[in-house]
């Protein structure tokens, strides 16, 4: 459903409890006035749906390039149930925007892959300041509390289908 019929952060299906998740988040320097607003919203969802603060390793990174990066990074040195990366790239007057989109999307996917954890992309993709300030706690709600429920629900899967095979034999 397109983002302008639609409150981002109004989340589908139910968000689960988790009180023993380690997260990890990412935010991008760049753009602070949009990813900042989002990482403070996605921690304060994060504490409301059971995860403690001590539970929640934070990073800075220079921009979104470099989000897939320090997830690697975070990934091959602590141990993480999920990592949520929050960037902004607005459209500008060259193709730069699409080049760091399409770049930093496939890089969190292919980590997210090749290291079998949940690799959350709350990146935003505006065409201008003010949309991006509409998802970043505006008219949109906030994508940092969209990217919250996503890795919520995706570690809840992780451990559901962990237990389920625990207590499976055959193939």
């Amino acid at each position: 459903m397109s983002s302008n019929l639609k409150n981002l952060s109004e989340s589908v299906g139910e968000i689960p409890v988790l009180t023993n998740a380690k997260i990890g988040i990412i935010t991008s320097e760049w753009n602070q006035h949009i990813t900042f607003s989002m990482r403070d919203a996605c921690t304060t969802e994060l504490n409301k749906y059971g995860v403690i603060s001590n539970d929640i390793t934070q990073i800075l990174v220079p921009g979104a390039f470099e989000l897939p990066a320090a997830a690697g990074i975070l990934l091959n040195s602590q141990k993480m149930d999920a990592v949520i990366c929050i960037g902004c790239v607005i459209k500008g007057e060259t193709k730069h925007d699409e080049y760091i989109s399409h770049a930093v999307a496939t890089g969190i996917m292919q980590l997210s892959l090749a290291s079998g954890k949940p690799v959350i992309f709350g990146v935003l993709t505006p065409n201008d300041n003010q949309q991006a300030l509409d998802r970043a706690g505006g008219k949109h709600g906030n994508k940092g509390i969209e990217a919250a429920h996503t890795a919520l629900k995706m570690i809840h899967l992780a451990k559901e289908i962990k237990n389920k095979n625990n207590g499976t034999i055959g193939f």
